[in-house]
């Protein structure tokens, strides 16, 4: 670290401290005293005098010299990582990879001393010239020991696998401590979240049946099987999962909810994780929550131009309640995060209520709801009115005394967003009075309401063309004269791991309330006369938006009848 203190030649590490209220200037005069006498790097002294850690020390070199930290504990190391880069020269230069990015062409390296020119040249010198090497600075001894526990040891599922002879896996010890990592079912678990990570997978589940395990990640929405073990792994693999979530590992017969969270592929990312006990033993859903992708700029949603400056003219609006629709799995909640990171400053005070919370946002004030507590949504909003918010997102409306809420707080000047469990937007209407909301609080109060679906995109490498026959034309909404046009067909290859599809986009209806519709509201109107006069006003419904996105090659027409109904097009 001292290459570091020496860069800080106008704010030395000493005062650096002080300033930051880390040392007093009695320690700092110690330690100083101390250096005189065996002329060791300030830093390392303070740590072994006991006046702070390491962690302390690369927090504040971190901030000073603008260089991202990194807590190695909290990480798991990407084999292919390990292999560009050969021990020795990871031990001479307190450097360890972190993870390789092909795609984007960087290495992401922890490195003790960013100023060590030589030791970038030798990593420059062992990958290929064009990768960036990304640099996070993290204490030496931590670089050393991490060095010690990934190289030597199989990091990869089928080596970790191969080292393992079914029957002979051991859960009883426990799965914790300094040498843990030799444990192969230590290294197991880790090369699966970091292969369900690296795979795009938004949930991993470990199914145990009679005879053998199933795993299965759930990816652009679809379940795919890519591991059966032996039933004999299942034991430790289960207690390891429990110790790293915090759960109860004595406890096997009830259902348990934990979290872990982690660096992969050099980014942080959380794992909601639930057991629930089945007639071959406990069932284990991990819900992955990768923050780079749950927060997503507004204009990256995807939508049309049109639905885009629709979206905006709604949340320019400064009370009343936005409401987003649709099934689980949707992608609600991402754009209502897309939604409050556009309008998150410092001139607005955003609190949100949500169960639980999914992804930290910086300014915003959010609260898991709370059982226990007894702190449900109903109550979470009267609390939440107390701090002198500007915006509120309620997690969902289930209910009335939170729907009731909700209204009140829109009525009283705010904000609101929330989500509501219906097929369409213009079907929230109904659900509302359903729950209890009468129309004439409805009306003026609503500003819009967004329904949306998720469908998967083409693979671009792979996609075939393809003519639409007679009922596809139907379906796409072609007149029987009109130029058949072409559309593509999933078909598969390496590189969308032969599904056809790579990534989802969300396909959206947005009906957007005046006048005319809180009339119609009021007077509590079916729904087909709420959507004829939205259509003649410009709405565009779910299954036009969709359709838009299989003419112009974005997706199939088989993925849109999957999560689309099309049948009314056809009768």
């Amino acid at each position: 670290m001292s290459a570091v203190e020496h860069s800080l030649t106008q704010r030395p590490l000493g005062q650096l401290l002080v300033e930051k209220g880390v040392i007093s200037e009695d320690q700092l005069r110690i330690a100083l005293q101390e250096q005189n006498k065996n002329h060791l790097p300030l830093g390392r002294l303070m740590v072994a005098l006991g006046f702070l850690s390491e962690a302390t020390i690369r927090d504040v070199l971190s901030e000073s010299l603008g260089q991202e930290s990194i807590d190695l504990t909290k990480v798991i190391v990407d084999a292919q990582a390990i292999k560009l880069i050969p021990k020795e020269v990871a031990r001479r230069y307190a450097i360890l990879p972190i993870a390789v990015d092909h795609g984007r062409r960087q290495l992401t390296i922890a490195i003790a001393d960013p100023d060590n020119i030589i030791a970038l040249d030798q990593v420059r010198a062992l990958v290929k010239e064009d990768y960036r090497i990304q640099q996070l600075l993290a204490a030496e001894s931590d670089i050393l020991r991490a060095i010690d526990q990934y190289y030597g040891f199989e990091l990869s599922i089928d080596g970790i696998l191969h080292e393992i002879e079914p029957g002979e896996m051991d859960y009883q010890t426990p799965l914790v401590g300094v040498n843990e990592f030799s444990q192969p079912v230590v290294r197991l678990i880790d090369a699966l979240l970091s292969d369900a990570v690296q795979r795009g997978a938004s949930d991993i589940h470990f199914e145990p049946e009679h005879s053998f395990l199933r795993i299965r990640y759930r990816i652009d929405g679809v379940l795919r099987q890519v591991r059966s073990l032996h039933k004999s792994y299942w034991p430790a693999m289960v207690v390891r999962l429990k110790v790293m979530s915090g759960m109860n590992i004595a406890e096997t017969r009830a259902p348990q909810d934990g979290h872990i969270s982690l660096r992969l592929s050099g980014r942080l990312i959380d794992f909601r994780v639930a057991s629930h006990p089945t007639t071959y033993g406990e069932n284990m859903v991990l819900r992955v929550l990768d923050r780079q992708k749950g927060i997503v700029p507004l204009d990256m949603l995807g939508l049309h131009e049109q639905a885009l400056a629709t979206l905006k003219i709604m949340i320019a609006r400064p009370e009343g309640i936005i409401l987003v629709t649709g099934p689980t799995g949707s992608g609600k909640t991402t754009t209502l995060y897309s939604i409050l990171n556009h309008i998150n400053t410092d001139g607005v005070n955003i609190m949100t209520l949500e169960d639980p919370v999914e992804y930290p946002m910086p300014l915003v004030r959010q609260t898991s709801v709370n059982e226990t507590a007894k702190l449900d949504f109903a109550s979470g909003i009267r609390s939440i009115l107390r701090q002198d918010p500007d915006v509120i997102l309620v997690g969902e409306i289930r209910d009335h005394p939170t729907a009731e809420m909700a209204f009140r707080a829109a009525m009283t000047g705010h904000q609101v967003y929330s989500t509501l469990h219906t097929n369409s937007a213009i079907g929230a209407i109904p659900r509302l009075l359903d729950i209890g909301i009468l129309p004439d609080i409805m009306a003026g109060n609503i500003i819009g309401v967004i329904a949306q679906r998720l469908v998967r995109v083409l693979c671009h490498h792979c996609k075939k063309p393809h003519q639409p026959g007679e009922l596809e034309r139907r379906l796409l909404g072609l007149e029987r004269d009109e130029a058949p046009p072409t559309i593509y067909r999933a078909a598969g290859c390496e590189l969308c791991d032969h599904q056809g599809y790579s990534g989802r986009i969300a396909v959206m209806e947005l009906l957007k309330m005046d006048e005319d519709l809180d009339e119609l509201v009021a007077r509590r109107a079916t729904a087909r006369e709420i959507r004829t006069l939205a259509l003649a006003k410009g709405f565009r419904p779910l299954a036009e938006d969709a359709i838009q996105r299989v003419l112009e090659g974005v997706t199939s027409l088989d993925e849109v009848l999957r999560v689309i109904d099309l049948t009314d097009r056809i009768a």
